[in-house]
């Protein structure tokens, strides 16, 4: 199992994530972030690419889409917040986005 990252790591760690539109939520549990397209298919497509990087790692989203947006959270529940994992996926998303 992955072990959940102490306070100081977490705080490293999401500092480029808080300044690339990630939210910290919970109790500084997850991670949030809405990603809007120009199109219901630009967005499901990065959906499928995302998803099956999220399939590869191991590690799912859980996520929204309403026509052009997608807004996902991250955490890992076995370890009861945020991990290596979570940051991981996140950084590919926003790799994927660009």
């Amino acid at each position: 199992m992955t072990e959940k990252l102490t306070d100081a790591e977490r705080d490293q760690a999401l500092k480029p994530l808080i300044d690339n539109r990630w939210e910290l939520g919970g109790d500084g549990d997850r991670i949030t972030k809405t990603f809007q397209f120009k199109t219901f298919v630009d967005a499901f497509g990065w959906m499928t690419r995302a998803a099956i990087l999220a399939e590869k790692a191991n590690h799912h989203p859980e996520w929204s889409n309403v026509y052009n947006k997608v807004t996902v959270t991250l955490t890992t529940h076995d370890a009861g917040g945020l991990t290596p994992l979570d940051i991981d996926l996140a950084n590919k998303m926003d790799d994927l986005f660009k």
